[in-house]
Parts: structure tokens; C-alpha cells; sequence
């Protein structure tokens, strides 16, 4: 993951890179916040409604999960978070628990608000649901080119558009949908694409094959950046340690905050 977030871009100087397990402070704060997180809360996230429809068992770790996410980002005193459109309600969840606190103890946390960009949702590859490891509907930044084409190829497109000649509704086609955020060429080219889908001079395969290519050369440039870091591993492990030490640096600071509100500072 580490290696996928400095090919993407990151920069180790702006960004503290860590391992969460390695500042055990997360936990402790997780802790201390979930005695003051009501039940229905809880309940109420959609994600932990999602997870409970598809069979998951009903344990704490699942239900407590954005308790530690909302931990996660109140250790640090965030006042902006990017997430994705889906995270919003953990978000939200995450200002009420600092509200909460604050209210009982003093102002120790800031009310964190959303950072969202240009494509706050992507679908994965069965256009059912989001894209996501889990749902086994994703393409990851370091597949290859083949393994590109095999996903894209098997996305769902138009049901209604069965031969090519037929009329087509990209606007509720997946693979549209990527072209829109991954496509090469213009705002226009875009358009091009969409009208002769609408109009059946463009074919789902053809379509697709537009869609491979274009994600293969969006994703080049990162596949090759991957294996120049690759074949850093001390740089990977020194860039891990430098990051648990200044954020470690942060997390006790404010553990310290809490436990002086709290008066546990004993």
C-alpha cells in the first residue's frame, strides 16, 4: 500500500506515512471514545447496515469500526479529511463523537470537514457497487496491462444495447462512466463517444477496447514510478520508521489533551 501511495505521488516530506498498529495511541483513543458513543449511532451507518444485509456476523468490530476510523482522525485534530462520497456519514459520525467530547470535557477536537474531488464515487467494474478489494470489482493501479484489458473487457455495459447497430444509453453505462474520468482526448471526444453509442455506431466491444487503452496509458506513467520504488526497500522501511516517529509525536500530544480534559493525567 505504502509503495501504491508514493508512485500515486505522496511525498513523505509533506505527508506522514505510518503504519496505524505501530501508534498504539489509535487504540487507546478508540477506547476512550467508544464510552461516549451512543448505540443507535452505530446502528444507524449505512455501511454496517450494508454488511449485515450480505450475512456479516454482528460483532463489535464491525459495529465499533467508525468508532476507531473516527479515532483515526481526531488523534491528529484534523480540520479536513478527503474522503470518498460513501465515507460521508462515518464522517459525519466522526464530528458528532468530537462534538460529543467536547461538550462533556472541553474543546479538545476540532469538528473535521470533508475534502471531496472531482470523482467522489467510482463504481466498481460490475457497476453494482462501489469499487472496492472486497467486492473483488476493482482495478488496481499496478495491473498490468493484460490484466486491464481481462477487467475492463468483462464490465457490464447497456443491457438494453444487445447488437451494435441498437441504440445505446451511455449516460447509465458503466464503462461511460469510466470513459468520463479516464478517457483520452477532449470534453467533446467524450461527447463523440456517447453520441454514437446513442445513435448504434459505436459497439460495446469497441467502446471497451477505447476504455483499455486509456486506462493502460493513465496507468503507465505509475506502473513505472512502482518499480523504481520497488527496489527501494531500505527507503520504504526508513520512510515507515520517520513516519511513526513524528506521528507518534502528534498522537501522544494529544492523548495528553484528553486525559488533562478527562483529568486522567495521572
Amino acid at each position: 500500500v505504502l509503495i501504491d501511495w508514493l508512485a500515486a505521488g505522496l511525498d513523505p516530506e509533506k505527508s506522514v506515512l505510518f503504519v496505524q498498529s505501530h501508534i498504539p495511541q489509535h487504540a487507546e483513543l478508540h477506547l476512550v471514545l467508544s464510552m461516549i458513543t451512543p448505540l443507535p449511532w452505530l446502528e444507524r451507518c449505512p455501511t454496517y447496515k450494508e454488511k449485515i444485509e450480505e450475512g456479516a456476523a454482528t460483532t463489535y468490530g464491525l459495529l465499533g469500526y467508525p468508532v476507531l476510523q473516527a479515532a483515526d482522525i481526531l488523534i491528529y485534530r484534523a480540520d479536513r479529511v478527503p474522503v470518498g462520497e460513501d465515507q460521508l456519514p462515518h464522517l459525519e459520525l466522526t464530528r458528532e463523537i468530537a462534538r460529543r467530547f467536547n461538550t462533556l470535557y472541553g474543546k479538545v477536537f476540532p469538528e473535521p470537514e470533508p475534502i471531496l474531488s472531482t470523482s467522489p464515487r467510482i463504481m466498481g467494474t460490475d457497476g453494482k457497487k462501489k469499487m472496492g478489494k472486497s467486492y473483488d470489482n476493482y482495478i488496481a493501479l499496478s495491473d498490468t496491462p493484460d490484466a486491464i484489458k481481462k477487467k475492463v473487457m468483462s464490465m457490464f455495459t447497456d443491457p438494453t444495447k444487445v447488437y451494435r447497430g441498437d441504440a445505446g444509453h451511455p449516460d447509465d453505462c458503466n464503462v461511460y462512466a469510466y470513459h468520463k474520468i479516464f478517457g483520452e482526448g477532449s470534453e467533446e471526444d467524450m461527447k463523440k463517444i456517447a453520441t454514437q453509442c446513442r445513435e448504434g455506431e459505436l459497439g460495446c466491444t469497441a467502446c471497451k477496447t477505447k476504455l483499455t487503452d486509456a486506462l493502460i496509458a493513465y496507468l503507465a506513467p505509475f506502473r513505472e514510478k512502482r518499480k523504481q520504488i520497488e527496489a527501494s526497500k531500505a527507503e520504504i522501511t526508513k520512510i515507515m520508521l520517520t513516519g511513526k516517529e513524528r506521528a507518534s509525536c502528534e498522537a501522544l500530544a494529544t492523548m495528553k489533551e484528553v486525559k488533562k480534559a478527562m483529568r486522567m493525567d495521572y
